[in-house]
């Protein structure tokens, strides 16, 4: 079969079913990757980490500074997402997410070989830290390449429900870390999980990225880019004109995102994990049960947004998922602390209900938000942007309001705060499902992004 991009049709989709498809499977599997490692680390924040590299901090302050490595790594998520823009709106989708992939893989692997504290002193968090920031940059360029790869070349009716492949690429990520760790708790319980076992899962990472760059390798160029470069119309210097242009979009984008972000990352981030294991008392295998548990469900629902998107709109979709969110976060805490490993999975499979509303439709919208020739840029930076006001540094804040309160029923306000911002950021942008995609279409594109602007036209 040939390489060469197939048509595309009028709204900016190729026409084959198996290169669809082809797409689809490959988005998934790489992001699937990319957050198995990306949470295996998160995880291992909240269980090991403290312990092995920051010990002498004393174990409160040592908690906080464990997860503050896994916030830092989103400090240098937008420099990612600037890089990946940048060679995304001019070089291509395909070779940013086969680099990035490449990166978050050896960054991973290097963590499960680091020596801890006890051994190499101060360097041992350093390093760690140091590998945590290459995950940051890789994470900040993965999201928006595979968003894209899968949303540009989906037919136009169903964008939504390609949209949503990468997104559950991250539940499934959540489900193969939580598994993994699991496993090997039970292989290695006690002291011995502590010496050897939470490095395997790391060093794991090597043959998934392998098999990773086996698959993407093999996928075609999104087929709008394909246009774009086949016009010679790559803008030269996208990330200005991005802000130059669509600096309010790249905020309100970013606030969609802020929300659900916040909240996720109480689980993604360790924090639940810290929580029921050294507040409640719970065995550490129960719980990394629950959050595997929970990984399934917000699956289920990213997948089911994904889908009902197309039909009732994203925005519509956001807005039902953010009221359920808020009730979601509302309820963590009072039922977390019944003390159950019961209750603690019932919470946290409530919290996925609103998570999963509030994920499976944002590939699609913000495919659809942002104009061709800025496009890889807009949804990368906006997904930076909001990662860092949202899941950056929530696991910390929760342990520091814990640590200032005494009470977690208090981190509750905060995370209901967090989805309140989120549901503004929605309100105040245009459901623009169906809108054209191509770079012929970009007058059209730059119309109608705002509520108080006119709607674009539709192509039907």
């Amino acid at each position: 079969m040939s390489n060469a991009p197939q048509p595309l049709t009028p709204t900016g989709t190729i026409s084959s079913t198996r290169d669809r498809r082809r797409v689809a499977f490959a988005t998934v599997a790489g992001t699937t990757i990319e957050w198995y490692d990306y949470f295996t680390y998160a995880a291992c924040a909240g269980l090991v980490f403290g312990a092995l590299f920051f010990e002498p901090a004393g174990d409160s302050i040592a908690t906080i500074l464990a997860f503050g490595s896994v916030g830092i790594s989103f400090l240098f998520r937008p420099l990612g997402a600037f890089l990946a823009g940048h060679f995304g709106d001019k070089f291509g989708r395909k070779p940013v997410l086969v680099a990035t992939l490449l990166l978050m893989g050896g960054a991973t692997a290097l963590i499960g070989l680091l020596p801890t504290y006890a051994v190499a002193g101060v360097w041992a968090p350093i390093l760690l830290i140091l590998l945590r920031i290459l995950q940051g940059v890789s994470a900040g360029g993965e999201w928006g390449g595979a968003v894209l790869m899968a949303v540009e070349h989906a037919p136009v009716k169903r964008r939504g429900f390609f949209g949503a492949m990468p997104q559950i690429g991250v539940p499934i990520g959540l489900l193969l870390s939580s598994g993994m760790l699991q496993i090997m708790n039970m292989l290695f319980p006690g002291d011995a999980f502590l010496g050897w076992g939470w490095r395997i899962p790391f060093l794991f990472s090597i043959v998934l990225i392998a098999v990773g760059y086996w698959i993407r390798h093999g996928v075609e160029e999104s087929p709008v880019f394909a246009e774009i470069a086949e016009r010679k119309h790559q803008t030269k210097a996208p990330v200005v004109k991005l802000f130059a242009r669509y600096t309010p979009l790249v905020i309100l984008a970013a606030l969609v995102f802020a929300g659900n972000n916040a909240i996720g990352y109480m689980t993604t981030g360790g924090y639940i994990q810290n929580y029921g294991t050294t507040e409640l008392g719970l065995d550490r295998g129960p719980v990394l049960a629950a959050v595997t548990w929970s990984a399934v469900s917000w699956l289920v629902f990213t997948l089911f947004a994904g889908i009902i998107c197309d039909y009732i709109g994203r925005r519509t979709t956001y807005v039902i998922g953010y009221v359920l969110l808020g009730i979601g976060a509302a309820a963590l805490f009072p039922v977390v602390n019944i003390g159950e490993i019961w209750a603690l999975t019932l919470a946290l499979l409530m919290l996925t209900v609103g998570l999963g509303l509030t994920y499976g439709p944002q590939s699609a919208w913000y495919t659809e938000l942002f104009p061709s020739s800025v496009r890889f840029s807009g949804v990368s930076i906006s997904y930076a942007i909001g990662a860092i006001i949202g899941g950056a540094f929530s696991p910390t804040i929760a342990a520091w309001i814990l640590e200032a309160t005494g009470s977690a029923s208090s981190i509750s306000f905060y995370l209901v705060g967090m989805a309140a911002i989120g549901l503004v950021g929605t309100l105040l942008l245009r459901d623009r499902k169906g809108i054209n995609l191509r770079p012929t279409a970009e007058e059209e594109q730059r119309r109608g992004i705002y509520v108080w602007q006119r709607p674009a036209e539709r192509v039907r």
